[in-house]
């Protein structure tokens, strides 16, 4: 069961967001990916609890920041909730897309998941639900992946699979490299592994 931190920053100044203290591994139904979020400073901001099928789809989704909630799972494309901080307003919502995404390092493994992309230069279209931060407001967007790249690492123990995908923004055109060594983001916009006390779960199709 991997564990460690990873360290959000602003992709574009560099500016320090977060730190992601998570744990995930293969089980059961698919894999299982859990996150608790701090400051800088050590404050606690949210959480990420996803579940995913043997597919890649999302079963479910439950996200906390600044006292927003939002619940979800993969259901005539993707369903949501959202609740308010007080607790008193919650807005349902539907679109028919492929799954979720958001800050968290999570969404890109399961993005890479449900594609399950073999090398190539050519590019597969998936359209995602993004909850933004700080209050978890749904966004829909159009993204391309593909698999440039797939190379094996030599280290003390079992080679390391590292896939290099490139993922296009199809709204503005912008592009940038996403790195993954099984169930592990090793680099990507915004996104740095700091700590890892055990290797990569390797996911078994």
């Amino acid at each position: 069961m991997p564990r460690g931190r990873y360290s959000l920053h602003d992709p574009h100044d560099h500016t320090p967001l977060a730190h992601e203290h998570f744990h995930c591994a293969p089980g059961p139904s698919g894999w299982r990916y859990v996150s608790q979020l701090t400051t800088p400073t050590g404050e606690h901001t949210g959480s990420v609890d996803l579940t995913l099928d043997d597919l890649g789809r999302p079963l479910r989704l439950e996200l906390h920041a600044a006292g927003w909630q939002v619940r979800g799972a993969a259901l005539d494309g993707v369903t949501w909730v959202r609740t308010d901080p007080t607790g008193a307003e919650a807005t349902e919502g539907n679109v028919p897309a492929h799954a979720f995404t958001g800050a968290s390092p999570a969404f890109l493994i399961a993005t890479a998941r449900l594609l399950r992309l073999a090398p190539s230069p050519s590019a597969t279209r998936v359209r995602l639900v993004a909850f933004t931060d700080p209050v978890l407001a749904p966004r829909t967007l159009d993204q391309s992946w593909a698999l440039v790249k797939r190379e094996a690492h030599a280290t003390d123990n079992d080679p390391l699979t590292v896939d290099e995908y490139q993922v296009t923004a199809l709204d503005t055109g912008e592009q940038h490299a996403v790195h993954i060594a099984g169930d592990i983001v090793l680099a990507a916009p915004g996104i740095e592994l700091e700590d890892l006390e055990s290797p990569p779960s390797t996911f078994t199709d």
